[in-house]
Formats: C-alpha cells, structure tokens, sequence
C-alpha cells in the first residue's frame, strides 16, 4: 500500500463529507506537516493521521512559490519522506509538487479511486455534497470525475 502526506484541503473537504476514513483504507500511513495540524483543527484528529516534523528547512523552491504554510510543509515533508503521494487541491501547490516529480491525487481523486476500488459505491454523492460545501472544482472536472467513474455518460 502507498503512503502519502496531506495538505489541509483534502483533509477538511473529506472530513466534511464523512470520507475521511477513506485515506485510512487507501493509504498505509498519511503523514501531516505541522503547519497542516495547525490549520486543520476543525477535523477530528484520527490515530491513523500522524503530525510528523519536517527534519529541516524548506527548500528554496518551495519557500519561492509563495504557498500557504500547509501547502509548503505539505509538499516539503512529501520529498523529505519520498511518499507515494502528496495530497493537494490547489493547483499552485499541485503545479510545483509535480514540477519537483511529486505523484499528486486530490480529494476528487481520492473518491475516485475508492469508487474503483469498491470502497464506495457511488460518487455522485460525496461530490454534489464537496458541490454544497466550501470546496470550489470547476463544473468541467465534476463532470469529467462523474464520467471517468462511469457516473455520467
């Protein structure tokens, strides 16, 4: 199984939808950055979603986008720990994570990938609930998520 490290928005935007055990049954561990426990205290901490201390300072390129805290420690500690995946909804942070050779999912990916593993039935629901919520995708990428989990024809 993968590991990986999260940023604040999947987390949050899981959480909201009550998927956030999602990241538990895909993940072998999911590793947080300081900056992202700080910044997602409205979630339930689980055992499973373990803060892990960056072992130095942010590498210039990092520190140079101009990224938000969690964002930055996010995609720091995913090199820093050579992780599966890094998990990241802004496309600024999603840029530069792939730019430094980061395998990057998002939370509709993470719900697509557990619809293609059977963990859940449907996504059409997780996602119109992200729809109603704070989370802000494109009417595009909805549409192209529904159709690649064969939701939408």
């Amino acid at each position: 199984m993968a590991r990986a490290v999260a940023d604040t928005s999947p987390l949050i935007a899981l959480n909201q939808i009550d998927q956030l055990g999602l990241l538990n049954t895909l993940f072998e561990s999911v590793q947080i950055p300081p900056a992202v426990a700080t910044e997602a205290l409205s979630v339930d901490r689980p055992s499973w979603l373990v803060e892990h201390q960056l072992s130095g300072p942010l590498p210039a390129e990092v520190v140079d986008a101009g990224l938000g805290a969690g964002e930055s420690e996010a995609i720091a500690l995913a090199l820093e720990l050579r992780v599966d995946r890094v998990l990241l909804d802004e496309l600024p942070g999603r840029a530069l994570a792939k730019h430094l050779g980061l395998p990057v999912i998002g939370t509709l990916g993470v719900l697509l990938l557990a619809k293609r593993r059977g963990l859940i039935e449907t996504i059409r629901e997780p996602i119109e609930g992200l729809r109603f919520g704070r989370f802000r995708a494109s009417d595009d990428l909805y549409d192209e998520v529904l159709r690649q989990a064969g939701e939408k024809p």
